[in-house]
C-alpha cells in the first residue's frame, strides 16, 4: 500500500511540474517544491519543448540527467537574535529592568522560503516570575455606581498589598467616564449641565472621560484622589464607556503605560454605546481612534462618534491590553458576548456595592495569565502559517488550539511548532516582514521572509547570447529564456510568424498533411509534442510520431510489464521475448516434481508446458487421469527382475532395462522421502500368490532408480488341528449350551404350572346348603342293640 501511495503521489507531482509548462528555471521551481529544472545543455531530446526540463526530481534522474546538473534551491531558517528565557525570582535579589526580561525565545529570525516547501521553527515562551504589571482602573460614574464610590476610594492600598504576591512592580491609575455631553444622552439645561441630580443629591458636571491618576507605584495618591471623585448623572441607561476605552488604549503617554503586563479594569452596572448610537445626538463622524486628551479630558465627545467594537478590539491589541469587565449580574450575558470578540479579555460578577472588586481583579488576572495565545500581523499574499502547540504535560494542539496553551502557571515553559509556507513570489520586493507574538504581552518575535524566485545558475546567464538565434535570448540554466516577442527552443522565431506556410513544411513527415503525427504544434518549424494527463507517457521524434504508451499489451500491462515502450515497440528485459514481452525464456516454471522439464513428456514454451503426450496434461505435464499409478506402472517390471516372475517374465530384458534395481535387506533398508533431495515414491504391490513385495522408484540425475527388499512376504499357511480342535470345542459347547438352556426353560414351566395348581386347590371350597343334589359321602348307621352302656 505504501508503495503504490508513494507511486501515485509522485505521478502526481510529476505531472504537476509538466503541466505548469515553465519556461525557465524559475518559473519551474515556483510550481511545487519537488519539481527541478534540468541545466544540461543537451539533456532534451528530439521534439522535446524546454518545458520538458521541469520534472519531479526522481523523473530527471531516470530521464538521466545528471543530479550535478539539477537546479533544486532549497529553503533555510537563520536564527538573528536567541537570548534565552528569564529565569528570574521574586526575593528581588535581581533586580531587571522590564526591559531586561525575556519571555519568549526566539527574537528574530530570517526565513529563506521556495514555493510549496514550509520552514517551521520552535518558539518557546516562558512566564518569567515577578514580571511587573500596570492596571489602570476605568469606572463608571452615573449616579447608580454611588454606592461603589465609596468602596472604591480605598482601592488603591488594599490592592498593592494583594499585588504583592503577585508582583513587586505593580503601578495602578484611575479613570472615570459617564457619557456624551450632548442630548439627549444628558440634559442640557444650565441647572442640570452644573448638577445632573434630582432632589438634594450634589453631583459633578456629567463628563464623557476623565483621566484621574496617571499610573503609580503610590498607592495612598490613588486613594487620596478616588476620595475627591464625585457621582455624576445622565438620561439613558447606557453609558459612554467605549469612549472611555478607546482613550485609555491610545493615550499612551498620558496613562503611563510602560513595556509591561496591562491590565485594564472596566467597572459598571450598566451597557454600552457603540458605532452609530452617536447618531442620535447628531454625531456622524467616525471615531479616528486616536487620543484627544486635554488637561486629562476627554475633547472630542461631542464631535466623534462611539468606536466600533471591532475598532476596539484593534487598538487594545496593538497596544497589548487585557480587558477585565468588572460588572454586575444584570448584565453578565451582555459583557460575556462581548468578551467572546475581545481576545485576552475576562468577565467578573461586581457585587451591587463593588466590596468584591479585588478579588475579582485576582482571580480575572489569573485567569489571563494562565493562558498563552499567539497570534501574527496579515501575513503577505500566498503566505500561510500553521501552529502546532507542546503544553504542560505534553498536551498537542492544532488547528486553532495550536496557538495556545492553558493552565500556565509562573516559571512553566511551552513550545510552539510554527511553520510558515509560501505559495509564489511577491510581485513587488523580495522580502516580507511578519511578526509574532502573545496577546497582551509586549514582547514579539519578527520574521524577515526571503523568497527563492529564480535559480543560481540564473545568475551566470549570458544576456543575447550566440547560443540563442541571433542573440534573441539570455542562455540560463541550460537552455535560452527568450527576449520579449520571441519563441522557440532557441528563440528562432518571432509570435508574428509562428504560423507561416513554409515553417509548419518542416513539421510534416514524409510530405504528408498531418502536422507533427498530430500529436504535437509546430513551433518555429519543430514539432514540441503534447504532454499527456499521464506524465509518464511521453510523445517523442522530429514528428511526434514515437511514444512510450502504444505498444503491445499482456495482462493488461504494456508490453506485459516485462519491457519498456520505445516509438510503439517493446523492448524485452532480460529472459522475455516476443512481442508483448509475455514469453519467458525462464523454465523453472516448466519444472514437475520429478526435476525434469514438463515431466519429460512435453516442451517448455514461454515459461508454459506444451505436453506431447496426448494423455498427460496439468502445467507440467504430471497430471494423467486415464493412467495407472506409478506404482501400478512399475510393477510387473519390479517383479520380473527381482524374484523372475510375473506377467513379464519372459520379456523381462526387454522391456524392463530402462532403470538401475538395488536390493535392501528390509523395509527400513528402503529411501526415506526425507532422506532424498529428489521425488520419491513408496509401493507395496502383491503377486499372484498372494505375497506382498515392497520398493521404491525415484529418478534422480536423468536415471530411474528402483529400490527393492529382496525378500516377499507372504502369508502362513493355516494350522489344521488347532482348527479341527476349535471346531469341535465349538459344537460341544453349543450343544451344552443349547440342553442347559432347554432344562432351564422346563424347570420355569413346571414350576408355574405347579403354582397354577396350588392356587386353584385353594380356591375349591363348596357350599352345601346352596347344593340341592349333594350328598354327603358319610353314612351314619344306628345300631338298635346299644343301650348306651
Amino acid at each position: 500500500c505504501n508503495k503504490a501511495l508513494k507511486a501515485t503521489l509522485s505521478l502526481s507531482e510529476g505531472s504537476i511540474c509538466i503541466k505548469a509548462n515553465a519556461q525557465s528555471c524559475g518559473e519551474c521551481i515556483q510550481v511545487a517544491e519537488t519539481c527541478g529544472w534540468c541545466a544540461d545543455e543537451n539533456f532534451l531530446t528530439v521534439g522535446e519543448s524546454k518545458s520538458a526540463r521541469c520534472d519531479d526530481l526522481e523523473s530527471l534522474k531516470k530521464r538521466n540527467c545528471a543530479v550535478t546538473k539539477i537546479e533544486n534551491p532549497r529553503g533555510s531558517i537563520n536564527i538573528d537574535k536567541n537570548n534565552p528565557v528569564t529565569n528570574r525570582k521574586k526575593d528581588g535579589s535581581d533586580k531587571l529592568k522590564p526591559e531586561q526580561i525575556t519571555q519568549i525565545q526566539p527574537q528574530k529570525l530570517t526565513l529563506t522560503l521556495r514555493s510549496g516547501e514550509p520552514q517551521t521553527f520552535e518558539l518557546k515562551f516562558k512566564r518569567a516570575e515577578d514580571y511587573p504589571i500596570d492596571l489602570y482602573y476605568l469606572m463608571d460614574l452615573s449616579f447608580s455606581m454611588k454606592d461603589d464610590l465609596e468602596n472604591v476610594k480605598n482601592l488603591g492600598t488594599d490592592l498593592m498589598k494583594e499585588m504583592q504576591e503577585i508582583t513587586s512592580d505593580f503601578r495602578i491609575g484611575f479613570g472615570s467616564f459617564v457619557e456624551k455631553t450632548v442630548m439627549p444622552y444628558i440634559s442640557t439645561t444650565p441647572a442640570r449641565l452644573i448638577n445632573p441630580c434630582t432632589g438634594n443629591q450634589n453631583c459633578t458636571s456629567p463628563f464623557s472621560y476623565k483621566n484621574v491618576l496617571k499610573l503609580t507605584d503610590k498607592g495612598d495618591e490613588f486613594n487620596r484622589l478616588v476620595s475627591q471623585q464625585q457621582i455624576s448623572g445622565n438620561l439613558d441607561s447606557p453609558e459612554g464607556g467605549f469612549d472611555a476605552i478607546m482613550q485609555v488604549a491610545v493615550c499612551e503617554n498620558q496613562i503611563g503605560w510602560r513595556n509591561v503586563t496591562r491590565l485594564l479594569v472596566f467597572s459598571t452596572d450598566a451597557g454600552f454605546h457603540f458605532a452609530g448610537d452617536g447618531k442620535l445626538g447628531g454625531i456622524v463622524l467616525p471615531n479616528d481612534g486616536r487620543c484627544h486628551l486635554e488637561n486629562n479630558m476627554y475633547t472630542m465627545s461631542h464631535y466623534y462618534d462611539y468606536p466600533s467594537i471591532a475598532h476596539l478590539v484593534q487598538k487594545l491589541s496593538d497596544n497589548n491590553i487585557q480587558t477585565i469587565f468588572a460588572v454586575t449580574e444584570e448584565f453578565q450575558p451582555v459583557y460575556k458576548e462581548l468578551k467572546n470578540l475581545i481576545p485576552k479579555s475576562a468577565v467578573g460578577t461586581l457585587s451591587s456595592n463593588s466590596s468584591n472588586v479585588i478579588k475579582l481583579i485576582i482571580d480575572a488576572y489569573n485567569s489571563l495569565s494562565s493562558e498563552v495565545i499567539l497570534e501574527n500581523n496579515r501575513l503577505p499574499e500566498g503566505v500561510s502559517i500553521t501552529y502546532k502547540s507542546i503544553c504542560k504535560n505534553g498536551v498537542e494542539g492544532t488547528g486553532e488550539n495550536g496557538r495556545k496553551c492553558s493552565n500556565i502557571s509562573i516559571g512553566d515553559e511551552v513550545s510552539f511548532k510554527i511553520s510558515i509556507e509560501s505559495q509564489k513570489c511577491p510581485a513587488i520586493g523580495k522580502t516580507e516582514v511578519i511578526k509574532i507574538k502573545p496577546q497582551g504581552f509586549t514582547e514579539e518575535v519578527q520574521i524577515v521572509l526571503n523568497f527563492i524566485c529564480d535559480c543560481q545558475c540564473a545568475t551566470k546567464g549570458e544576456p543575447n547570447s550566440d547560443k540563442c538565434y541571433e542573440g534573441n535570448g539570455t542562455f540560463e540554466c541550460g537552455a535560452c529564456k527568450c527576449n520579449e516577442g520571441r519563441i522557440g527552443r532557441l528563440c528562432e522565431c518571432s509570435k508574428d510568424e509562428v504560423r507561416t506556410e513554409d515553417l509548419d513544411a518542416n513539421c510534416r513527415k514524409d510530405n504528408g498533411t498531418d502536422i507533427c503525427s498530430n500529436n504535437g504544434d509546430c513551433v518555429c518549424g519543430t514539432c514540441e509534442c503534447k504532454k499527456r494527463e499521464n506524465p509518464a507517457e511521453i510523445y517523442s521524434g522530429k514528428y511526434c510520431e514515437c511514444d512510450n504508451f502504444n505498444c503491445d499489451r499482456s495482462n493488461n500491462k504494456l508490453c506485459g510489464g516485462h519491457g519498456r515502450c520505445e516509438c510503439r515497440k517493446c523492448i524485452c528485459d532480460a529472459n522475455y521475448t516476443g512481442s508483448a514481452c509475455d514469453c519467458s525464456l525462464e523454465t523453472s516454471t516448466c519444472l514437475a516434481k520429478n526435476g525434469q522439464i514438463c515431466n519429460g513428456r512435453g516442451t517448455c514454451e514461454c515459461g508454459l508446458c506444451k505436453c506431447t503426450n496426448p494423455k498427460f496434461q496439468g502445467p507440467t505435464c504430471e497430471i494423467c487421469p486415464t493412467c495407472p499409478g506409478v506404482c501400478a506402472e512399475h510393477k510387473d517390471c519390479v517383479q520380473c527382475r527381482a524374484f523372475e516372475a510375473g506377467e513379464k517374465k519372459d520379456t523381462c530384458k526387454r522391456d524392463c532395462s530402462y532403470f538401475h534395481l538395488i536390493k535392501v535387506q528390509d523395509r527400513n533398508s528402503l529411501p526415506q522421502p526425507t532422506d532424498q533431495s529428489f521425488p520419491l515414491t513408496h509401493c507395496k504391490e502383491r503377486d499372484a500368490n498372494d505375497c506382498w513385495f515392497y520398493y521404491t522408484y525415484a529418478i534422480r540425475n536423468d536415471t530411474k532408480e528402483v529400490y527393492v527388499m529382496e525378500h516377499l512376504d507372504c502369508p502362513a499357511g493355516p494350522d489344521i488341528i488347532p482348527i479341527v480342535a476349535g471346531v469341535v470345542a465349538g459344537i460341544v459347547l453349543i450343544g451344552l449350551a443349547l440342553l442347559l438352556i432347554w432344562k432351564l426353560l422346563m424347570i420355569i414351566h413346571d414350576r408355574r404350572e405347579f403354582a397354577k395348581f396350588e392356587k386353584e386347590k385353594m380356591n375349591a371350597k363348596w357350599d352345601t346348603g346352596e347344593n340341592p343334589i349333594y350328598k354327603s359321602a358319610v353314612t351314619t348307621v344306628v345300631n338298635p342293640k346299644y343301650e348306651g352302656k
